[in-house]
């Protein structure tokens, strides 16, 4: 019967597993969990083809524990009820592990369906998440739970397995010629994913040609051929979307453009243009703001002229503005200032709008007030004072002038206005 060749190369052992030293390596705490014998409930978070099915195995198997697989995606509650009938059975007198894949498919009825079981111990719960499950897990499971995060898998541990799974091919297959350059190539393209990366591999030798020896020939063309396209990961509705545009947005925050770069081009090969121009227009005007304040109309043009062209020329204006902000002065005395004000309002610290400042609709009606409005105008440098904050809040400062040239200059201009020098 036919065996998937990554299927073939599972680690056995805790030590035969790719990657994730931090909690696997000789004083990894997970590993110190599992040694003990005493699993309690997990929740494993990380990228697919990260080995969290695969630990999840080692621990059935060196703990001796009756496995139970269900995947959230397909499984239901009747499920569930198949596994909790099978407690104090002979089918499980010491209870069940089970491994629950893709636990953020599960809704909270069906997750609250295992709460009494993995509270009494009948059910070891070892769930797995691509999501962050403190996002998308329940609390009343994610209390009960321990959470390890699997790592992404560098390429050089990639490339490890890579070497196993051609060893095990050629067994398979036969004898092979490998091209220099064939597995690195993969590695790097498979975005630390395991799997696909064997399955790569699996597939350049089911379709190798035959050289004149009758030795398998793996070519580096046909390599490029598998791994088109590198196999970043990316959901646009998930983690990686919101980790992508932080990482983004922190980049031109932190003046960083060739990283600022980096990230505009994850979310362009993503197809997330959407998501760039967002970051993009926003960074214009929360880290860049009055330090440059015609960024923000640079920055729109730049994203005007990126929707109009479309991808692939659409990159070209949008690293234009990534490049702009990415090396602009910067400045978040705007987000200060509205985030203060907007505090105050949410918080009540309101009052009647001062009578100097009111519409002047009920003038001429009999219910007039003397309004006192000074139109300033008609004053020396158009500035006269004048309260304009309601009464509760007449010294409140929201705005701080920021320490870079264009602010301060408009600082000094206003203090020679007020006669303040």
């Amino acid at each position: 019967m036919y065996r998937p060749l990554a299927d073939e190369i599972r680690p056995k052992t805790l030590d035969e597993v790719y990657g994730q030293r931090h909690i696997l390596g000789e004083d990894g705490l997970l590993r110190r969990i599992i040694s003990s014998g005493q699993i309690p409930n997990m929740i494993f978070y990380g990228p697919s083809g990260s080995g969290k099915t695969t630990v999840a195995n080692i621990i059935a198997r060196e703990t001796k524990r009756e496995l139970r697989r269900l995947n959230a995606t397909t499984a239901s509650l009747a499920d569930i009820k198949d596994i909790i009938a099978q407690l104090d059975t002979f089918l499980a007198p010491n209870g069940v592990l089970l491994y629950l894949d893709e636990i953020q498919y599960f809704n909270k009825k069906q997750q609250q369906s295992l709460l009494e079981f993995i509270e009494n111990g009948k059910i070891t719960l070892i769930a797995s998440t691509t999501e962050n499950p403190y996002f998308y897990v329940y609390n009343a499971v994610l209390s009960r739970s321990t959470v390890f995060e699997f790592k992404e898998l560098s390429s050089e541990d990639v490339l490890m397995a890579l070497r196993r799974a051609a060893a095990i091919a050629e067994d398979r297959f036969g004898e092979a010629d490998i091209e220099p350059g064939v597995l690195e190539h993969i590695a790097s393209s498979s975005g630390g994913d395991v799997r696909k990366a064997v399955n790569a591999v699996e597939l350049l030798f089911t379709a190798a040609k035959r050289g004149p020896e009758g030795r398998l020939l793996v070519t580096a063309e046909d390599a490029r051929l598998v791994a088109q396209k590198n196999a970043m990961r990316y959901d646009r509705d998930g983690d990686q979307h919101y980790d992508a545009v932080s990482a983004l947005m922190k980049s031109l925050r932190g003046s960083d453009p060739d990283a600022a770069l980096h990230y505009l081009a994850r979310l362009l090969a993503a197809g997330d243009m959407a998501g760039a121009c967002r970051r993009i227009l926003c960074s214009a005007s929360e880290d860049i703001g009055l330090a440059y304040p015609q960024a923000a109309a640079i920055v729109k043009s730049c994203v005007e002229s990126a929707l109009q062209l479309g991808m692939p020329e659409a990159k070209l204006p949008l690293a234009e503005a990534v490049i702009l902000l990415a090396t602009a002065p910067k400045s978040n005395s705007v987000v200060m200032a509205i985030d203060a004000a907007m505090s105050d309002v949410e918080h009540g610290k309101a009052g009647p709008i001062p009578r100097e400042l009111q519409n002047v609709h009920a003038d001429g009606t009999g219910f007039e007030r003397e309004q006192g409005y000074k139109y300033p105008h008609d004053f020396p440098g158009h500035w006269v004072p004048q309260q304009y904050l309601p009464d509760s809040l007449v010294g409140t400062k929201y705005y701080e002038y920021g320490d870079n040239k264009t602010e301060q200059a408009a600082k000094r201009y206003w203090e020679l206005i007020r006669g303040e020098h």
